[in-house]
């Protein structure tokens, strides 16, 4: 065995480990299994269920199939994806920005960030009443609704992550002459950006809910709605569908912009395990 295949520097052990320093393997296939076994155990408690509001899993996966093939589900699918995606991206945009002209400018931040904090209290549910009253149904409140709803994490913990920045980096920005825009992209970015990248995850969560919400509130698109109606007519089987691919897509944005944190954050997360093992 040569000497470089043999010595396990502490950032492969960083990429071989996860949370708790067990194997990422282990970790990878319990997040397989349990919920296969989840699964199970729901279709062997539903099978044999005669109440109407708890079918069988098998029915509901069998109407499920069904509705995957009709187009009007799948325009549902996709209005909700696309109000979510779409609402993420403006949320992150103006929290950032928001968050780093606060975060530096200091006289500005007196100014306004208590009116930030009043609304941040403010439940993101409580706002879609207000929108639909103001404007009405349709695509631009539930975009609105959702976009203001998810701001306030990006734009708390931008403000947090600028502030937080390692002086002693910025002293040496100085003393090397960086620009503004140098210092900016090449040194409070960097240092903020593992907070950053946490209000934006807490802000997914935040989106996914009002999401739902907007879309049960007066919308006759989305998945919200379908679900709602179909409670409203007892299709029930159609409600556990749709609250099926609910979490489904809830799992899958939040797996996808966790594997982007990782991916993003690699340095931070390799010294945060240095810093552990020394």
């Amino acid at each position: 065995m040569s000497l470089t295949t043999s010595i396990q520097t502490p950032s492969r052990l960083a990429r071989r480990r996860g949370q708790g320093g067990l194997p990422r393997g282990v970790l990878v296939a319990a997040e397989i299994i349990v919920p296969i076994l989840l699964l199970c155990g729901w279709w062997i408690a539903s099978a044999a269920s005669t109440n109407p509001f708890f079918p069988p899993l098998q029915v509901i996966l069998q109407r499920l199939w069904r509705l995957a093939q009709t187009p009007t589900f799948l325009l549902d699918v996709a209005s909700s994806v696309g109000n979510l995606v779409l609402s993420f991206v403006l949320a992150s945009a103006i929290g950032v920005l928001l968050g780093l002209l606060l975060g530096l400018v200091r006289p500005l931040s007196w100014l306004v960030e208590p009116t930030v904090h009043f609304f941040r209290a403010i439940p993101p549910v409580a706002l879609v009443p207000i929108f639909v009253s103001l404007i009405g149904f349709g695509t631009e409140t539930r975009i609105l609704s959702i976009t203001l709803a998810a701001v306030f994490p990006i734009l708390i913990s931008t403000i947090d992550g600028v502030r937080a920045g390692e002086p002693t980096l910025d002293m040496v920005s100085r003393v090397y002459r960086f620009s503004g825009p140098e210092r900016l992209f090449s040194v409070m970015l960097p240092a903020a950006s593992p907070r950053i990248l946490s209000g934006m995850q807490v802000s997914l969560i935040t989106a996914f809910v009002v999401m739902i919400a907007s879309e049960m509130l007066g919308s006759s698109t989305g998945l919200g709605a379908a679900t709602l109606l179909a409670q409203q007519s007892f299709a029930i089987p159609d409600m556990w569908a749709g609250i099926l691919v609910l979490g489904i897509i809830g799992y899958a944005a939040t797996a996808l912009f966790t594997l982007f944190r990782r991916r993003t954050l690699r340095w931070y997360i390799a010294s945060q395990q240095q810093e552990k093992n020394a």
